[in-house]
C-alpha cells in the first residue's frame, strides 16, 4: 500500500510556512491601524493549525523518504493545497468575493499567473496588496525549486537534461538538494531586495517597492494599482523590464555569480538565445509600430520594450492596451508567450531550451531527408541529446498544445467571446496573465467571467505551472498500481 505519509508531512510544513508568512501583512495593516490585521490573525492561525497538525500526524512516516511515485503527487497536491490555503486571508477579508474568485485570485497568485478577479486594487489594505505579492513570490520560489530539484529527477519534459550527475534527490543525495534549495533561497531573497531598492530609487514609495519587487522575481505581475505599470511611467519601467529580464534567467547562474564565476551565464546557450530572441520581437514590433504609426519616440520604444519582455517572461505587467498596436505586434506578443523564459528560472510556459532542442531536431530531420545515410546527431549546448529527453520534450510539447486546444474549447462553451477564450486560455496554461476581450473589465480583471470559466482557468494555470506531465500522470491506473 502507498505510504503517503512523507508527503503529508512535506505538505503540512509548507502550509505552516504559508501561515507564518501571512504575519507580514498582519503586521504591517496593524502598524497602520487597518482592521483587516485581524482578517491575517485569524487566517494565520486556521493555516498554522491545520499545517501542524498534518505534519506531526505524518512525522512519523517523514524518515522513509521519497520516491518517484510520491515526487508527483507532492508537487501537485502541494499546488493544490496551497492555493486553498492562500485563499483564506481573501475569504475572511475587505475583498468582498465568492469561493471561486478567491480560489482563482490565490492559485493565480501560487502559479506566477496574475490574472486576477480583484478590481480596485488602490481602496484595499495594504496587507491584501502585500498577501497577493507574498502569495506570487513564494510561488516563484518553489516553482524554481520544483524545477531544478524534482522534475529532473521525474523526467518531466526533458528536465533530466540537466540533472547532474550522480545527483539522486529523492534517495540519498538529498542533503546535496537542501544545499541547493538554500542557494536558491538566498539568490532569490538577494535578488527581491535589490529589486525593491531600485524600484524605490526609480520613484516608487516603499510599499509599491516592496509588492513590486516580489511579483517581478516571481515573474508574476500582480500590482498595487489596476492600471498596473501604467501608474508607474518612466524610469520604474526599465526598472521591471531589465528585473523580469533576470528573474527569467536560470537562477543556478546567479549562484554561481554570487560565487565569484560568472562566465556560465555568458556561456548558456539559452540565456543567449532567449537575449537575442527578446530583442528580435522588440525589434520587430517597434518597426512595425514605426511603420504603421509613422512615428518614433522614447516612450514607444520603452512601451515596446516593457510589454515584450513582460509577456516572453510570463510576468504580465501592462501599461496600455497592446491591441490598438495592430494585428502584427499582438500576434508576436502572443508568440513569445506560449515560448516563455528559460528553465531553471521563474519564468512561465514551454521554456526556451526546449524550443532550441526542437529547432535542432528539425534540422537534424530535414538533413536525413537528403542523406539518408548520414548520422546526425542532435545536440545542445555541446552534449548529445538522448532519445529520451526527446521523447520527453515532444510529449511535453503534444500535452501544451491539446490542453491549450481543450481550454479554448471549454472556454467557448461557457458562453465567452472567441477572443476572450482564447486570452483566457493562453494565459492559462502558460501561465502569463492579461486577458483581452469584450467581457475582460478595463482594469484588466476577469470578475465578470461565467464560474465555469474561472475554475477552467484555475485548472488550466495549475496545468501549465506543473508543465502538464507531472499532473496528467496521476490520472492514470497504472501510476497506481505499479
Amino acid at each position: 500500500m502507498l505510504d503517503l505519509r512523507p508527503v503529508g508531512y512535506v505538505i503540512g510544513l509548507l502550509v505552516t510556512a504559508m501561515g507564518v508568512a501571512m504575519l507580514g501583512p498582519l503586521l504591517f495593516d496593524l502598524v497602520e491601524g487597518d482592521p483587516e490585521w485581524k482578517t491575517f490573525l485569524q487566517s494565520a492561525a486556521i493555516t498554522i493549525s491545520a499545517g501542524l497538525s498534518l505534519a506531526l500526524s505524518c512525522a512519523s512516516g517523514a524518515k522513509s523518504g521519497l520516491n518517484i511515485r510520491l515526487a508527483f503527487i507532492l508537487t501537485t497536491v502541494a499546488w493544490v493545497a496551497m492555493p486553498i490555503f492562500g485563499a483564506i486571508p481573501f475569504l475572511l477579508g475587505e475583498t468582498e468575493l465568492r469561493f471561486v474568485d478567491d480560489v482563482f485570485e490565490s492559485m493565480s497568485g501560487m502559479t506566477t499567473t496574475g490574472a486576477t478577479a480583484i478590481e480596485g486594487l488602490e481602496f484595499h489594505s495594504y496587507g491584501i496588496l502585500l498577501w497577493r505579492g507574498i502569495l506570487q513570490w513564494l510561488g516563484g520560489l518553489g516553482i524554481v525549486i520544483v524545477a531544478m530539484i524534482f522534475l529532473p529527477v521525474m523526467k518531466v519534459g526533458g528536465m533530466q537534461f540537466f540533472q547532474s550527475e550522480g545527483f539522486d534527490t529523492l534517495g540519498k543525495s538529498l542533503p546535496r538538494a537542501l544545499d541547493i534549495a538554500k542557494g536558491l533561497l538566498w539568490t532569490y531573497f538577494s535578488l527581491t531586495v535589490i529589486c525593491a531598492l531600485a524600484y524605490f530609487i526609480a520613484g516608487m514609495n516603499a510599499q509599491e517597492s516592496i509588492v513590486h519587487a516580489f511579483t517581478t522575481i516571481a515573474t508574476g505581475g500582480y500590482s498595487t494599482s489596476d492600471a498596473s505599470f501604467a501608474a508607474f511611467p518612466g524610469a520604474p519601467q526599465y526598472v521591471a523590464a531589465l528585473f523580469m529580464f533576470l528573474a527569467s534567467v536560470p537562477f543556478i547562474r546567479f549562484i554561481q555569480i554570487f560565487a565569484g564565476d560568472p562566465k556560465p551565464l555568458f556561456q548558456d546557450a539559452q540565456v543567449r538565445a532567449y537575449l537575442v530572441w527578446t530583442l528580435y520581437a522588440v525589434g520587430l514590433i517597434v518597426i512595425f509600430r514605426m511603420t504603421s504609426h509613422g512615428d518614433y519616440s522614447e516612450e514607444m520604444f520603452r512601451s515596446t520594450l516593457f510589454n515584450v519582455v513582460s509577456i516572453f517572461s510570463g510576468t504580465g505587467y501592462g501599461d496600455g492596451d497592446v491591441l490598438a498596436w495592430g494585428p502584427f505586434a499582438f500576434a508576436v506578443l502572443f508568440c513569445v508567450g506560449a515560448i516563455g523564459g528559460c528553465s531553471g528560472s521563474t519564468g512561465c510556459s514551454v521554456k526556451v531550451f526546449r524550443y532550441q532542442i526542437m529547432l535542432r531536431a528539425i534540422g537534424a530531420q530535414i538533413r536525413r531527408l537528403y542523406s539518408p545515410n548520414r548520422v546526425v546527431p542532435v545536440r545542445y549546448d555541446g552534449r548529445s541529446v538522448s532519445t529520451e529527453v526527446m521523447d520527453s520534450i515532444m510529449l511535453l510539447f503534444t500535452c501544451f498544445i491539446l490542453s491549450f486546444g481543450v481550454l479554448i474549447v471549454l472556454m467557448g462553451m461557457t458562453g465567452l467571446s472567441f477572443l476572450a477564450s482564447v486570452t483566457g486560455a493562453w494565459t492559462a496554461i502558460f501561465n502569463i496573465g492579461p486577458v483581452w476581450g469584450p467581457e475582460v473589465a478595463a482594469s484588466g480583471a476577469v470578475h465578470s467571467f461565467p464560474d465555469a470559466a474561472k475554475w477552467t482557468m484555475v485548472a488550466g494555470m495549475l496545468l501549465g505551472r506543473l508543465e502538464v506531465v507531472s499532473v496528467l500522470v496521476l490520472v492514470l491506473p497504472r501510476f497506481w498500481r505499479n
